[in-house]
């Protein structure tokens, strides 16, 4: 800054320059980003397996990523954790936003620590934004007992777009916690219509949350989350709501009668209860452990459990399908400009997916023809 007070026609006057600042930062300070060793899939599995829940959460982390380098190292670790699964049992929680699932898990998790013991993981599935794509994960904040209990594992996790009320990978995440020796899996979709029914293929006994007030008798009988349902409970069951909880139980109770009888014979039943206050707890669990005992003795426990592995088995494919396609070289070149068409109104959206299906499937590397067998002089003898 130039200064005229500086000049010779002011004798006597002169401004001296200000003193430079010192950097905020201390210039003899080094840092050293210190990187945490990346644990292999072994000790990945050597830590599941002792219960570890922090090499438990990195693994989850890592079957989430959708890095083509972290999913090979993810099969791997599902698969040796794969032998130590399957010895729990596994409750979906599912329900309109607001009817207190959150704070329902942390009452009924209690309660089942409490007469049951054990260990409980909880994987609770938060919505993510179809506009920044992120997700709050709050579920956590409502579950204030379960979150400070020594036998218990929240693990909140984004849809990230996948339909169904549940995660991409909610399914291999319960193979790593009962792995990791949890034998009660709570599984908590984010905030479902009629229709998203996922959370249904991968439970065992499948629990509706309803409220008092959310439609008349005609609502329940539609086909959908209702249809499967093993359980309804009416929650917010106290103070001058009772009357209102008792009288949409009685509705939900008549629309069940519309329903075809449920491939397990089991004819769900409708409760009413409050979790904030805790009552009423003790009778939907016994209504869960019936439930379990008569799905047992029927034999399909046993049979759900293999549809359900047979039904993800045709997931997976359809999914790794979609990630090939997406990823291949050439459709990535071409993608951008079969939108511009479609935009432009030069083809319409069936004939340019047509075409770029047409271009994935040319791309694909051709099978080497079968080289024809010669027979040897020994073969060639017997036939003569």
């Amino acid at each position: 800054m130039e200064h005229p007070e500086n000049n010779a026609e002011y004798a006597g006057l002169q401004v001296n320059s200000g003193v430079e600042q010192p950097s905020i930062i201390n210039p003899y300070l080094r840092r050293q980003r210190v990187r945490r060793r990346e644990l292999t899939a072994a000790e990945m599995v050597e830590g599941i397996l002792k219960g570890d829940r922090t090499i438990l959460s990195q693994a989850v982390t890592l079957i989430e990523s959708v890095n083509p380098d972290h999913q090979a190292k993810a099969q791997e670790v599902i698969e040796k954790c794969l032998p130590y699964s399957g010895r729990s049992f596994r409750v979906g929680i599912s329900g309109v936003p607001g009817a207190g699932k959150s704070t329902s898990i942390d009452e009924f998790g209690i309660h089942l620590l409490k007469e049951k013991g054990g260990r409980l993981a909880v994987l609770a599935i938060d919505p993510s934004s179809e506009r920044t794509k992120g997700s709050i994960l709050g579920d956590k904040t409502r579950m204030e007992k379960l979150a400070i209990h020594p036998d218990s594992f929240i693990r909140p996790s984004p849809s990230a777009g996948s339909l169904g009320g549940v995660a991409r990978k909610t399914r291999e995440t319960i193979i790593l916690c009962e792995a990791a020796g949890f034998d009660k899996i709570f599984v908590e979709t984010v905030g479902v219509g009629q229709s998203e029914t996922a959370c249904h293929s991968m439970v065992d006994f499948f629990l509706l949350i309803q409220v008092a007030g959310t439609g008349d008798e005609l609502q329940g009988i539609k086909r959908g989350i209702m249809e499967i349902s093993d359980g309804i409970v009416i929650n917010k069951c106290d103070g001058d709501n009772v009357d209102r909880c008792q009288l949409a139980a009685t509705n939900f109770r008549n629309a069940l009668h519309f329903f075809p009888m449920p491939e397990s014979g089991w004819t769900p039943k409708v409760l009413c209860y409050s979790g904030f206050y805790g009552t009423g707890v003790k009778e939907v669990w016994d209504m869960i452990y019936q439930y379990f005992d008569f799905v047992k003795q029927n034999g399909y426990f046993d049979y759900r459990r293999n549809e359900q592995a047979k039904y993800w088995m045709y997931e997976t494919i359809n999914e790794q399908l979609r990630f090939n396609f997406y990823n291949n070289p050439v459709i990535k070149s071409q993608l951008q400009l079969a939108e511009q068409t479609v935009l432009q109104g030069q083809k319409t959206s069936f004939v340019a997916a047509g075409d770029l299906l047409e271009t994935y499937f040319e791309s694909l590397p051709k099978p080497s023809p079968t080289p024809p067998i010669s027979l040897t002089t020994e073969t060639q003898r017997h036939r003569g």
